[in-house]
């Protein structure tokens, strides 16, 4: 069977090159607030969702498992061809081996293709519509670029040409029925907000258990106002999730401060994707990217409402 990967010669045209609109809508360190919603999509996913709960060490290594998405999203689109598409290939092998069985007795693998390429795809719904939200908002022109480059990005770790619409306006439809018909309550919806609410000290060098304990509170107030905001609200009701009045007026709150805070994208966060690969450089060397690290979780419960 023929790989679906890229030949080598292929990996720099589609590779993001400086100043293109993949380029510069990760570069903005804002749209890190996007990721929590990002990852919500996709474990509502059935397939991804039991994967997530089976293999993932989402649960007992947070950090570790935010800090690997990083690395591949930073390291594919600010490292260069060659890490570009070394990050594919490993990428795509971690995932040869998630499989297993969902709660209904149905048979999955993280190599479906719907499955495979709806990850892909909420990392654009994501950035689309954090820069909307929090900075400056895509042109129409702007975001059909953007989004034709993630899909040669996708390339990169074997999402195929046929696996996402080739356009903005097909892409969000294809978005808004996965959304509406696919995607429901899984067994790592609620490790996703559980972690929100009440992650573990990042290991990183000189953050004191201090200065996290007074960090911890309104970072988790940040992700969680945020992670819920940015749901459709389909999706937030159906996930049993509570957004009262309050939560809205805050999360609109956020979302003005957040735009404000443009001017503040100086020195390092101006660049924050080139000096995030650079901070990385040695976990990337590594290949910590492509390293699985199951984890055992304890028998999900229930469905249940939850407040965000």
């Amino acid at each position: 069977m023929p790989s679906v990967l890229p030949d080598r010669a292929q990996w720099p045209e589609l590779t993001p090159q400086p100043g293109s609109p993949v380029w510069e809508a990760f570069c903005d360190y804002r749209m890190l607030a996007t990721a929590g919603c990002a990852l919500l999509l996709q474990v509502s996913h059935p397939t991804v969702g039991a994967g997530v709960h089976q293999h993932s060490a989402f649960v007992s290594d947070p950090w570790g498992r935010l800090l690997r998405t990083l690395d591949y999203v930073h390291g594919t689109v600010y490292g260069g061809p060659e890490r570009a598409g070394t990050i594919g290939a490993r990428v795509r092998g971690m995932h040869t081996q998630i499989k297993g069985v969902k709660g209904d007795g149905e048979r999955y693998s993280a190599m479906e293709p719907e499955a495979f390429a709806w990850v892909h795809a909420t990392l654009a719904l994501g950035v689309v519509e954090g820069c909307r939200r929090f900075a400056t908002p895509m042109s129409p022109a702007r975001r059909e670029a953007f989004y034709a480059q993630w899909l040669d990005v996708g390339r990169l770790i074997g999402v195929r040409e046929r696996d996402l619409q080739r356009d903005w306006a097909g892409f969000e439809r294809y978005a808004r029925e996965t959304i509406e018909h696919e995607l429901e309550w899984t067994p790592a919806v609620p490790q996703v907000l559980d972690t929100l609410r009440s992650a573990a000290r990042p290991a990183v060098p000189g953050l004191r258990p201090g200065v996290w304990r007074a960090l911890r509170v309104p970072l988790s107030a940040q992700l969680q106002l945020t992670t819920v905001g940015m749901l459709p609200p389909v999706l937030r009701d159906r996930l049993g999730l509570t957004w009262s009045a309050k939560q809205r007026a805050a999360f609109a709150a956020l979302c003005v401060g957040l735009k404000a805070s443009g001017p503040l994208r100086v020195g390092p966060l101006r660049a924050f994707g080139p000096h995030y690969v650079r901070w990385r450089r040695a976990a990337l060397a590594r290949g910590d990217v492509g390293a699985a690290a199951p984890a055992s979780t304890p028998p999900a419960a229930p469905p249940r409402t939850v407040a965000a």
